[in-house]
C-alpha cells in the first residue's frame, strides 16, 4: 500500500522504519575515520600501565613533606627518572626522586611535588620543598583511563580523532566497522547532458545534469560510496536498462521523473522491475513530489528533478537513510533555534525549508537571513546557504524577530536523535 502526502517527520519515520546497518569489515585504523564500529573493542592492557607523574617535579612520600610551608623541608635526591625510563631505587624516609611528566612513580612515593615549589641546593643532592599543596597528588594511578578487559569503545560508536587515539592506545590496528553504503545515482531527463558535453549547453540545446554531481558529492560527504549510473532519457525502456545497473547497491537514488507529467516514468518503471512504491508526495516545499519504496531488495528514493529540491530532500531523507545503513544511531542533523532577520512570505500551507545564512548577534543569539529568492531552480541559493530554516506555512507571513527552527548544514553538527522539524 502506498501512503501519500505525509508530513515531513512522518515521511522520515516511514523511510527509516526497519532500516538496519550493513555488515562489517576490518579496515586499517586510519581508514576507519568517520566509520561506525561494528563490534565492541576490549582493551588487553591497562592505561596508564603504571602509576605515573602528571607533572615535572620530585616523587616523595606525603608524610615527609606535610610540614612544608610552615618550614622548609629538605630531602635527599637519590636519582632522576626521565619519561620512558623506570626508577631503580625505592623512595624511603627523607628521600626524593627527580621525575619527569609521564615517568613511572617509583616504589615508596605517593606524591609528586611540582618543580616550582622546590629549590635545589647548588653543589649538593638536597632539594628544598617549600609547599605541601601537592602532598598525595600529581600521581596518575595505573588503569585510571582504561582497565584491562574493559570495553573502551562500544559497537555503534562513530570513529573520530579521539577514538582513533584510543584504538591505537589499546593496540586495535584494524577495527571492525560497518560497510560504507554503495549508493546508485541516476538522473533522468532528455534535456540533461554530462559535463563532458558542455558544448551543447553553450549552444542552448541542453543543460548539465547538476544533480549527477551534487548528489555524488553529497553521498561522499555523508560517508557513502557513490555509484554513478549516468543519465536516463525520458523513455521507459531506456530508464529500465539504466536502473538494472543499480542491482547490488545498498541504496538507489533517482532524480526526476517522479511527478505527474506525461514524461514522468520513474515510478512505473520501478514497479515494472519488481520494485514497490510505499510513499509518494510529502507536504513540504521544495521537494513535494518525492517517492520512496524498494527496488532490488534495497531502499529506493525518487528525488525531485529540480536542483534545490533534490539537495533539500537528500538532506532530509537520503542522508539519514545512508547514515542508518552505515551504522549511525543518530541519523539526523541537530536542529537549533534561530531568530529571523527579515519577514518571510509563504505561498502555500506546507512545511517550508528555506535556504539561509546564520550569523551570531552581540548577545550570542543566532539569526537567519535568507539567501535570496527561494525558487527550487536557483542552485546558487543552496550553495550560499549554511542552514535550512524550517517554517510552517500555516501563516502566509512570518515576521522578522520570530524564533524558528533551523537545520545547520555543517558536517560537525550531524548527530540528532530525532527528526528536527
Amino acid at each position: 500500500m502506498t501512503v501519500t502526502r505525509l508530513a515531513v517527520g512522518e515521511a522520515s519515520r516511514h523511510m527509516l522504519a526497519g532500516i538496519e546497518a550493513l555488515g562489517s569489515e576490518e579496515v586499517p585504523l586510519m581508514r576507519a575515520l568517520g566509520r561506525v564500529l561494528a563490534r565492541d573493542v576490549v582493551s588487553p592492557v591497562s592505561l596508564p600501565p603504571w602509576n605515573n607523574a602528571s607533572m615535572d617535579g620530585y616523587a616523595v612520600r606525603a608524610e615527609d613533606v606535610a610540614a612544608a610551608g610552615s618550614r622548609e623541608v629538605g630531602l635527599r635526591v637519590i636519582e632522576t627518572i626521565a619519561a620512558g625510563t623506570r626508577g631503580t631505587r625505592r623512595v624511603g624516609a627523607g628521600e626524593a626522586s627527580r621525575i619527569m611528566t609521564g615517568a613511572p612513580v617509583p616504589d615508596g612515593a605517593d606524591s609528586v611535588i611540582r618543580v616550582e615549589d622546590t629549590e635545589s641546593l647548588a653543589g649538593s643532592d638536597i632539594v628544598i620543598i617549600r609547599d605541601a599543596r601537592d602532598a598525595g597528588r600529581n600521581v596518575r594511578p595505573r588503569g585510571e583511563d582504561v582497565a584491562a578487559g574493559a570495553v573502551v569503545l562500544a559497537a555503534g560508536t562513530p570513529i573520530g580523532a579521539a577514538h582513533a587515539g584510543v584504538l591505537a592506545s589499546v593496540g586495535c590496528a584494524s577495527p571492525a566497522v560497518h560497510r560504507r553504503p554503495r549508493v546508485a545515482i541516476l538522473a533522468t531527463g532528455d534535456e540533461l547532458v554530462p559535463l563532458e558535453r558542455f558544448a551543447e549547453v553553450r549552444t542552448g540545446d541542453r543543460i548539465v545534469s547538476s544533480n549527477s554531481y551534487s548528489l555524488q558529492a553529497a553521498v561522499l560527504a555523508a560517508g557513502g560510496e557513490p555509484v554513478p549510473l549516468g543519465i536516463a532519457p525520458d523513455d521507459p525502456a531506456a530508464l529500465a536498462r539504466c536502473l538494472r545497473k543499480a542491482d547490488g547497491c545498498d541504496l538507489v537514488l533517482t532524480s526526476g521523473g517522479v511527478s505527474v507529467g506525461d514524461f514522468d516514468f520513474t515510478r512505473n518503471v520501478v514497479s515494472a522491475l519488481g520494485g514497490e512504491l510505499s510513499l509518494w508526495r510529502v507536504t513540504m516545499r521544495p521537494g513535494a513530489p518525492l517517492a520512496y519504496g524498494r527496488l532490488f531488495g534495497v531502499p529506493w528514493l525518487g528525488l525531485p528533478g529540480n536542483p534545490v529540491s533534490a539537495l533539500v530532500t537528500f538532506e532530509l531523507f537520503a542522508r539519514p537513510l545512508l547514515r542508518m545503513l552505515a551504522g549511525h544511531r543518530r541519523p539526523h542533523r541537530r536542529a537549533i533555534r534561530v531568530t529571523l532577520s527579515e519577514d518571510v512570505h509563504l505561498a502555500a500551507p506546507l512545511t517550508h525549508f528555506l535556504r539561509a545564512v546564520l550569523t551570531t548577534a552581540p548577545d550570542n543569539s543566532t539569526h537567519a537571513s535568507l539567501t535570496g529568492p527561494q525558487s527550487s531552480g536557483i542552485l546558487t541559493s543552496m550553495a550560499a546557504a549554511d542552514a535550512l530554516v524550517v517554517v510552517d506555512g500555516t501563516h502566509s507571513t512570518i515576521a522578522a524577530g520570530t524564533v524558528v527552527t533551523a537545520i545547520p548544514l555543517d558536517a560537525d553538527l550531524m548527530g540528532g536523535d530525532r527528526f528536527p522539524a
